[in-house]
C-alpha cells in the first residue's frame, strides 16, 4: 500500500512539475526561437576536438538547405548558453537569425577552459592554435561550402588576428571590433593586449580578470552524450557568480599584485601577467599578434574614438596595409565610430557618449557587415569594395561620417603647437597658452607635485571594463582643471574652425627629483562658454624613454626629451573653440599610479612625492603635434 501511495504522490509531482511556468515555458520558446527552428537545422553542444585531445564547446545553426553554406563563426569566452538561471534568452538565438536568415551557418564557440569547454584557461594563451583548428573542422563539414568569415568584437574579436597570421585556406574574412587586447606590438605600440599605455599598467584587466579568470567550475563526464549536454545546459550554465566589488575602491590597494587577493577574486593569470614588463618575452608566446607576423585575410576593422584601444587599432589598420601582400594589403577596410568600446551598433540619432552629444552616429553596419561576407564567402558580385570607402570616419564637433582613402585623410597635414607659459601654467586659472610659434627666449618651467597618495583622478576618457571605477566617454573638465597638479595650455579662440583627424604626437621636455614618474596628456575641446571635453588621453613612464627593451632611470637637475604615447582622434574645433592639452603625471584608476621609487611598482606598498617640471625654451621646446585637415 505504501508503495502506491509513494508512486501516486511521484505522479502527481512529475504532473505539476510538467505544469510549472518554467515547463510551460520550455514548451513555449519565444518567437525568435520559432523562427529560427523554422528555418535551421539547430546542433547544440557539440564538442569540436582540438589537436591535444581538447574538445570545445560549439552551438551551430545552419539553413536548412542541401546547398552548402558559408559560415559565421563568433568563437568567445563569454556564456553564449541559451538557458541562464532557468530563463530561456535570446542573444544568441538573434544572431543566429539573423546569419541563417542570410544563407549563412552561424556557429558560436566557447575558448577552451570556458563553460562547457574542456581544458583550462588562458586569456590568448592557445588561440591560435584553436582559431586554426576550429575553422579546420568547420571547413570539413559537409554542410560548408569551405568559407569561413571570423566575427565579434572585444574578446570575442581579439583572437582573430593571431589565426589571420596563420592563413587558413578557410579563413575568407575578417570582421573585428574593438579588438586592442589582441594587438602587442605594433608601429610605436608596446601595449601588449592594452595592458600598457606608455609603459604604464591600464587597470582595465584586473577588473576584467576577476569576473573572467576563474578556472575552478563544475564539469560533466567526458562520455556525456550531446543529448544530454543539451539537457543539462538547461540546469547548468556554469557561470559563477562573482561577489559585487566596489572597484572605485579597490584599485586604491597596493602592492597592485595582490589586487586579485585583496578582492578575494579568483586566483589564475593575472598574477603571473602582472609582474611582466612592456617587452617580455612572455607577450610573445601566446596568441598576440605583433608586427613580425604575417597576416592574410581582407578585414572590416570597426573602431570607436572613445574605446581604449583606438590607437593601437589603427596602426594595425596601416600596418597590415602596409606590409601585407597586395591583394589582401589592398583588401582592409575601416570605419571609426565615436562611441564607446564595442558600442557602434548602438549610435542613435541622438548619440551621446559621456556628456557630449554627437548627433545622428547612426551607419547601417548590418548590410556592411553582410555585404562584406556576400562577397568574400558568397563570391556575390555586389560592388561592396567599390562602393565602401576604404576609412569611414565620424568627426566629432561637426558631427558628420567622412570618408578617406588612407588614414590619416591624405590631406592632413601635421601643425605645431607649442608650450607656453610665465611659469604658472597649473590649472585653468594659470598662465599656460599654445602656440604655433616656438619660445623665442627661455621661458620659466612650469613644476607641480605628484603624490601617488593623492592622483588626479579619471574623468571621462578612452576606457572599458574597469566596473564602477571609471565612467567612460566625454565630460566637462574645468571642474578637473582646478586641481593644482595639472598644467593647462590653450590656443586662443580660433578664428577659423580646424578639423585634426589623425595621429597627434606629443614631445615634452621634463625633469623630476624623482627615479621615475609618469606623465600624462589629455587633448580638450573648449567651447567658447568654457565647458573643456576631453577628446583623448595618454601617458608615458619615463623610465622607457628610451623604448621598451630598457629602463633609463632619472638623475635630479637632468632635463629629458620625452616622446610620449600618441594619441588618436577626429574633431571639428569650431571658429570660437580653442585647442587645450592637460599635462599631470598620473590619470588613475584608468592607469597605474607610478610610485615614483625606481622600482619594480607591482610590488611596492610605499611611493614618494615627485617634484616635477615641465620646459618651454628654444633648447627645450614642449610641443604637440595635431594632423589638420585644410
Amino acid at each position: 500500500m505504501k508503495v502506491l501511495v509513494r508512486r501516486a504522490l511521484l505522479l502527481l509531482i512529475a504532473i505539476l512539475v510538467a505544469w510549472s511556468p518554467a515547463a510551460a515555458q520550455e514548451t513555449d520558446p519565444p518567437d525568435v526561437l520559432r523562427e529560427l527552428e523554422a528555418i535551421a537545422v539547430v546542433d547544440q553542444k557539440l564538442m569540436v576536438p582540438m589537436r591535444d585531445g581538447v574538445r570545445l564547446a560549439t552551438d551551430v545553426y545552419r539553413p536548412r538547405t542541401d546547398a552548402r553554406v558559408p559560415i559565421v563563426l563568433s568563437k568567445t569566452p563569454y556564456n553564449f548558453n541559451a538557458w541562464r538561471d532557468g530563463e530561456l534568452t535570446t542573444r544568441t538565438y538573434r544572431a543566429a537569425l539573423e546569419a541563417v536568415r542570410r544563407g549563412y551557418a552561424y556557429v558560436v564557440q566557447n575558448e577552451r577552459g570556458k563553460y562547457f569547454s574542456e581544458g583550462t584557461w588562458d586569456i590568448l594563451g592557445p588561440p591560435t592554435t584553436d582559431g586554426y583548428d576550429a575553422l579546420e573542422w568547420m571547413s570539413n563539414q559537409p554542410w560548408s561550402n569551405g568559407k569561413v568569415g571570423t566575427y565579434g568584437c572585444s574578446s570575442t574579436a581579439e583572437w582573430q588576428m593571431g589565426v589571420a597570421a596563420l592563413d587558413h585556406p578557410a579563413h575568407a574574412a575578417l570582421v573585428p571590433g574593438g579588438f586592442g587586447a589582441g594587438v602587442g606590438r605594433v608601429g610605436g605600440f608596446y601595449e601588449q593586449g592594452n595592458w600598457y599605455r606608455g609603459g604604464a599598467q591600464q587597470m582595465l584587466f584586473t577588473a576584467w580578470l576577476y569576473g573572467n579568470q576563474n578556472v575552478i567550475r563544475p564539469s560533466f563526464p567526458a562520455d556525456l552524450t550531446q543529448e544530454d549536454r543539451v539537457r543539462v545546459s538547461r540546469y547548468f550554465d556554469l557561470a559563477s557568480e562573482m561577489p559585487r566589488v566596489d572597484w572605485s575602491k579597490a584599485l586604491w590597494h597596493l602592492p597592485v599584485q595582490d589586487i586579485m587577493r585583496a578582492v578575494d577574486g579568483p586566483r589564475g593569470v593575472y598574477e603571473k601577467m602582472i609582474v611582466r614588463k612592456p617587452n617580455d618575452p612572455a607577450w610573445y608566446e601566446g596568441g598576440l599578434y605583433h608586427d613580425d607576423m604575417p597576416f592574410g585575410v581582407p578585414s572590416l576593422w570597426l573602431m570607436s574614438w572613445y574605446d581604449v584601444s583606438v590607437g593601437p587599432n589603427l596602426a594595425l589598420f596601416n600596418h597590415v596595409r602596409a606590409t601585407a601582400e597586395p591583394d589582401i594589403a589592398d583588401n582592409q577596410y575601416a570605419v571609426i565610430a565615436p562611441t564607446l568600446h564595442c558600442a557602434y551598433q548602438r549610435s542613435t540619432e541622438n548619440t551621446v557618449v559621456g556628456e557630449r552629444r554627437m548627433g545622428d552616429a547612426r551607419l547601417d553596419y548590418d548590410a556592411l557587415i553582410y555585404g562584406w561576407f556576400d562577397y568574400w564567402l558568397k563570391g556575390e558580385d555586389n560592388g561592396i569594395l567599390e562602393d565602401t570607402p576604404r576609412v569611414q570616419y565620424f568627426t566629432m564637433g561637426s558631427n558628420q561620417w567622412q570618408s578617406s582613402d588612407t588614414w590619416p585623410p591624405a590631406d592632413a597635414t601635421m601643425q605645431t603647437y607649442y608650450l607656453h607659459s610665465a611659469g604658472s601654467a597649473n590649472t585653468l586659472d594659470g598662465d599656460g597658452w599654445l602656440s604655433p610659434n616656438p619660445p623665442a627666449a627661455a621661458e620659466p618651467a612650469d613644476a607641480f607635485t605628484y603624490d601617488p597618495a593623492t592622483p588626479v583622478p579619471s574623468y571621462g576618457g578612452n576606457v572599458c571594463c574597469t566596473g564602477n571605477a571609471v565612467r567612460g566617454g566625454s565630460f566637462d573638465q574645468q571642474e578637473m582643471e582646478g586641481h593644482e597638479g595639472i598644467l593647462v595650455y590653450s590656443t586662443a579662440p580660433l578664428e577659423t574652425g580646424v578639423e585634426v583627424s589623425g595621429t597627434i604626437e606629443i614631445t615634452l621636455w621634463v625633469a623630476s627629483d624623482a627615479r621615475d614618474t609618469d606623465f600624462t596628456v589629455k587633448l580638450i575641446d573648449v567651447h567658447p562658454d568654457g565647458r573643456a571635453y576631453n577628446l583623448d588621453e595618454t601617458i608615458q613612464r619615463v623610465r622607457y624613454r628610451d623604448g621598451y627593451e630598457r629602463e633609463v632611470f632619472m638623475e635630479p637637475g637632468e632635463i629629458y626629451e620625452l616622446s610620449v604615447s600618441p594619441m588618436s582622434t577626429s574633431n571639428y574645433f569650431a571658429a570660437g573653440h580653442r585647442i587645450r592639452i592637460e599635462v599631470s603625471s598620473s590619470n588613475f584608476p584608468r592607469f597605474t599610479r607610478n610610485l615614483n621609487t625606481g622600482g619594480n611598482n607591482y610590488d611596492e606598498t610605499e611611493g614618494m612625492v615627485a617634484h616635477n617640471q615641465v620646459h618651454h625654451s628654444p633648447a627645450h621646446p614642449s610641443q604637440i603635434r595635431l594632423p589638420i585637415v585644410r
